[in-house]
């Protein structure tokens, strides 16, 4: 039973309470960031005592800068929704009148719709084209845009007087006498115009996180001067399911980025429909932020919603948004006001009266915080002058916002033009000044240069450093070293025997080492280091961490500690592959973005590679990345023990795809020092669009020293190595470590069946076909003129006999050479899935070891006449070849 006297108690306690939040009033009156300080200490203190506090990744739902905390407006609101309406109107026209003349041509009308004032902001007040440290221009802000809006960032730079109307009118029409404009941001594309890809989806956020990352990166080792540049990443709602999109935002809080900053579009819709349909996308983003450790700030509501808020009194009006759920929201900006009266206001009698003073069109203009300027520019400003992490911004707008019966709607995301009427209705609601006709036409509209909102817009982007986006490639004063730079590798192992892996990484810690170059080589390694032998090049650079090594290593008092350091060289990156290869290629972009042409190695397990992260190798392909990405314990069988899971026998398959991508699958050190050395001068010193992939394996063997004269067909794709020692009625090719089984097998051949074979290394057999259908294309093209021979005929020339060409990998790798080798090739490789057992028991069962390729060579020249069919048969026998095995491909 209660007493009086506790009673009492509580009555004093709730006075207490009181004069608590009184004080606390006082101290964000004076100072937000001091109230946050002080909660902060109090639910610390309240750990400490063993308090149980209440959990707040998410915050009601309404903005989280009150009205009262707001910075007045910089810019001039009429002139910059003046330019806004424009860049509405022509991004509209655009992709209107594409559709109109050319049906499905396709585009986006809505997503900018949503998006257009969230940019706007960014671009007069925000993002900076360039800094100015010290006299010395420093590269400014990046800015990853939503894929979707590219009609918006056209129909600006049309603005700006950077594109023209035949631009316009070619957009998705690049193959016409006039240049065009892409459907997307691709920089392969419009090399002077577009930074990054951020189509397909997630392949933005991800990469914007690495990118900040790599800026400080940069920093941190005093390869670019600090400044205050951001990195914007604009993702939509939608786009948050994708995986890559929020997998890495712990990184940017475990390492403190503040120099990132995402705008979340909130429009509530995807393709389909709602992105959450019974739920509000808004509180989960939160929560999942918040829980990461990013600094949260939401635009959920615009200015015209604050005297609401001012003369509610009971807190119903909130009580009711948070009853509401995502897809009520869409509909009730998709219906009238009357609708919202009812629907919204109307459950409650006291919300009702409290809109009673308010037209049904005045209620349908309550807008959503992300279509307004002074919302939006306080929620940035916020965020660029918070230190010690990364903010997200929370915007809620309207999908198709401005688009009359489009707006809001399932299908809006889809809309490509609009209905005359809806023309009409729009040039009206923006005030473009054209005629009917003209509107209904799609007619693009620029006012005169020296027109108020033009000179404003202008000068908006003169006072912060120029035009975005653009691309500026500066010009190479790069020299690679020379090929004797490498004659260490060139030379052999001296009968030591060594992996190329191993050979690989002796290499780079010698290039880390030079006084020119040696600082740009950004190793990248996910969780791998010690797998690839890097345990002394961790000891000679250091590992990157940007806090230091906050801890004494158990393995301190030993040479090859683990070794973190701020300044530190290598890029360890946990168990990511996708991380690794959003940092390689921020760091394979770096000589475009920072004007610093770093030369990013990336070491991964081949198997994982290409089939994990393919999408971003497109993504780096189309930014012009340059650099190497160096596919370890390579092959399918050379991998002792992992089996199936661990075995690749086809990333040089998803190579060979890329069009900028130079493959190389090498066998000795030599090849491995020759490539390289190559690679490095095309891309740095002769700025060549391309990147590398190598492969490298953990078989150790005695490296022979490089052949006289071998250097030009190792970079072309092939070259003889070993010649028979009579006159060979056979040509066999090897790739890899299988090029010792293809030796072993010349052997045999010669000893015990008198049939001499000339050896082949074949380095890349991509390179050779892409070689051999551009001499092919040519000669298609010019009938009159004299043809030209590929190389692989040119260095095959006289040489006799059927070709048994040999890989680690999938046949369809010696494959690609089938049209040019139509009758002679015969194909050993590794198709199927791998296997847990030694190297001497997968390449029986694979048929690719020597026995194999014995057994292989014989049967063909039975088939030719040109060795007697019983004896090849007997062969197999005496070879141990199973002819009655299961099929590997299928085993």
């Amino acid at each position: 039973m209660t007493t009086k006297l506790e009673e009492a108690a509580k009555e004093d306690f709730t006075a207490e309470v009181s004069e608590w939040i009184e004080a606390f009033d006082d101290v964000v009156a004076a100072d937000w960031e001091q109230g946050a300080e002080l909660l902060g200490a109090l639910r610390q203190r309240a750990h400490e005592a063993g308090v149980p506090t209440p959990s707040e990744l998410t915050t009601p739902y309404r903005n989280t800068i009150p009205k009262h905390d707001e910075l007045p407006y910089p810019g001039d609101p009429a002139l910059e929704r003046r330019v806004e309406s424009l860049i509405r109107w022509n991004a509209m026209a655009m992709v209107h009148g594409q559709n109109k003349k050319d049906a499905g041509i396709g585009g986006h009308i809505s997503t900018y719709s949503s998006l257009a004032t969230l940019l706007e902001v960014g671009f007069n007040h925000f993002f900076h084209a360039k800094y100015n440290v010290g006299g010395k221009e420093q590269p400014g802000d990046f800015v990853y845009f939503q894929g979707h809006a590219s009609p918006g960032v056209y129909a600006r730079a049309y603005l700006e007087g950077r594109l023209d109307d035949d631009r316009l009118k070619n957009f998705r029409h690049e193959l016409r006498e006039t240049p065009g404009l892409s459907s997307y941001p691709h920089p392969w594309l419009m090399p002077d115009f577009w930074n990054f890809p951020t189509v397909s989806m997630g392949i933005g956020p991800l990469n914007a996180i690495y990118q900040a990352r790599f800026m400080r990166y940069l920093e941190n080792r005093k390869l670019i001067e600090p400044t205050d540049r951001k990195v914007w990443a604009f993702v939509g709602d939608g786009e948050t399911d994708e995986v890559d999109s929020l997998g890495a935002i712990s990184v940017a809080a475990r390492e403190k980025l503040d120099n990132l900053v995402f705008v979340v579009n909130c429009n509530l819709q995807r393709l389909d429909g709602p992105v959450r349909g019974n739920k509000r996308i808004i509180d989960e983003l939160e929560g999942v932020f918040h829980g990461a450790g990013w600094n949260v700030i939401k635009v959920i509501w615009s200015s015209d919603w604050d005297a609401l808020f001012e003369r509610d009194h009971t807190g119903l009006l909130l009580r009711r948004m948070e009853e509401c759920v995502d897809g009520e929201y869409q509909t009730f900006k998709a219906k009238d006001g009357a609708y919202l009266r009812e629907h919204f206001f109307g459950k409650y009698p006291e919300l009702l009266e409290l809109v009673k003073d308010m037209t049904d069109e005045q209620l349908s203009l309550l807008r959503r915080g992300g279509h307004d300027r002074k919302k939006i520019y306080n929620a940035y400003k916020r965020a660029v002058d918070h230190k010690g992490g990364p903010t997200v911004i929370l915007a809620k707008t309207v999908k198709g916002h401005g688009l009359g019966s489009a707006q809001a709607r399932n299908a809006t995301h889809s809309e490509k033009k609009l209905p005359d009427d809806g023309l009409a209705a729009f040039v009206k609601r923006f005030e473009i000044p054209i005629p009917e006709e003209a509107a209904k036409a799609g007619t693009f509209y620029r006012p005169a240069q020296d027109a108020p909102e033009i000179v404003y817009m202008q000068q908006r982007r003169k006072e912060l450093g120029g035009y975005l986006p653009t691309r500026e490639v500066p010009k190479s004063d790069f020299k690679a070293p020379p090929l004797d730079y490498f004659a260490e590798w060139t030379a052999g192992s001296n009968k030591r025997a060594v992996s190329t892996t191993m050979g690989f990484v002796s290499i780079l810690r010698h290039l880390m080492k030079d006084p020119a170059i040696g600082r740009l080589i950004v190793p990248i390694v996910p969780d791998e280091g010690r797998t690839f032998g890097l345990e002394s090049a961790i000891r000679q650079v250091g590992i990157y961490a940007p806090e230091g090594q906050k801890y004494q290593p158990h393995d301190a008092d030993m040479l090859l500690y683990y070794r973190e350091d701020k300044d530190g060289q290598i890029l360890e990156e946990g168990i990511t592959e996708a991380g690794s290869m959003a940092s390689f290629t921020a760091a394979g972009t770096a000589y475009v973005n920072y004007k610093v042409p770093s030369i990013p190695f990336y070491m991964y397990y081949s198997m994982f590679g290409f089939q994990r992260i393919g999408d971003m190798v497109w993504a780096f392909a189309d930014s012009r990345g340059k650099g190497f990405l160096m596919g370890g314990t390579a092959g399918r069988t050379t991998m002792l023990g992992e089996g199936l899971q661990h075995q690749d026998g086809h990333s040089i398959v998803l190579a060979s795809t890329v069009p900028t991508c130079i493959t190389y699958d090498t066998a000795f050190v030599y090849e491995l020092a020759v490539v390289i050395q190559d690679g490095i001068k095309r891309m740095y010193e002769n700025m060549e669009d391309c990147f590398y992939y190598i492969t490298m394996y953990n078989e150790d063997y005695t490296m022979p020293p490089m052949p006289e004269g071998s250097a030009e067909g190792i970079l072309r794709g092939i070259y003889k190595l070993k010649p028979a020692s009579e006159e060979a009625t056979a040509q066999l090719f090897g790739s890899g470590p299988i090029l010792n089984e293809v030796l072993r097998a010349q052997e045999i051949l010669a000893t015990e069946y008198s049939v001499h074979a000339d050896v082949w290394s074949v380095t890349s057999y991509t390179e050779l076909r892409r070689d051999a259908l551009a001499i092919e294309r040519w000669n298609r093209l010019h009938p009159a003129e004299k043809e030209k021979v590929p190389y692989i005929m040119k260095a095959l020339g006289s040489a006799a006999g059927p070709i048994i060409a040999t890989s680690d990998y999938m046949k369809s790798v010696p494959d690609l050479l089938s049209p040019w080798l139509p009758s002679r090739l015969v194909t050993l490789g590794t198709d199927g899935f791998g296997r847990s057992d030694n190297r001497e028991h997968l390449r029986r069962h694979f048929e690719v070891s020597a026995e194999a390729i014995v057994g292989a060579t014989l049967s063909k020249l039975a088939r030719e006449g040109k060795f007697k069919a019983k004896a090849a048969q007997k062969a197999m026998t005496e070879l141990g070849l199973d002819v009655e095995a299961k099929d590997p491909a299928r085993a």
